[in-house]
């Protein structure tokens, strides 16, 4: 058994795929999906698990480089992208047009408007 990590079997496989460049998207329960995206459904109920306890164990594990966030995101959600990470805002519809490209979904049961970030996978080396 693992040590440590993340636990979730479908999730750590997508997170070991991922390469340099790749996108992937931490959402809230309300955030369109194209049916062709793969969706790794992490919610229960409303407000479990948090958007920000996903994204903290998610960018303890990876190597983020650049994150994007919609222009109406609240500052509770600006202020959870790590310091280190450049982060991007775009109008929300722009934003959700851009979930078609990314590798997969992780959906939370997050309920605040707007708390949604695809974020590209960088190289730690």
């Amino acid at each position: 058994m693992l040590k440590k990590g993340i636990l979730n079997a479908p999730l750590a496989g997508r997170l070991a795929r991922l390469g340099h460049t790749d996108t992937f998207v931490i959402a809230d329960c309300g955030l369109p999906v194209p049916a062709d995206v793969p969706v790794i459904d992490l919610a229960i109920v409303f407000g479990i698990p948090r958007f920000v306890d996903v994204l903290d164990a998610l960018t303890d594990v990876l190597e983020i480089e650049h994150a994007t966030i919609a222009t109406q995101a609240p500052e509770e959600i600006r202020a959870i992208v790590p310091a280190e990470v450049e982060l991007d805002e775009v109008d929300h519809e722009e934003l959700k047009a851009r979930v078609a490209d990314a590798s997969f979904v992780v959906r939370t049961g997050e309920t605040t408007p707007y708390a949604n970030v695809i974020l590209r996978s960088g190289v730690p080396f």
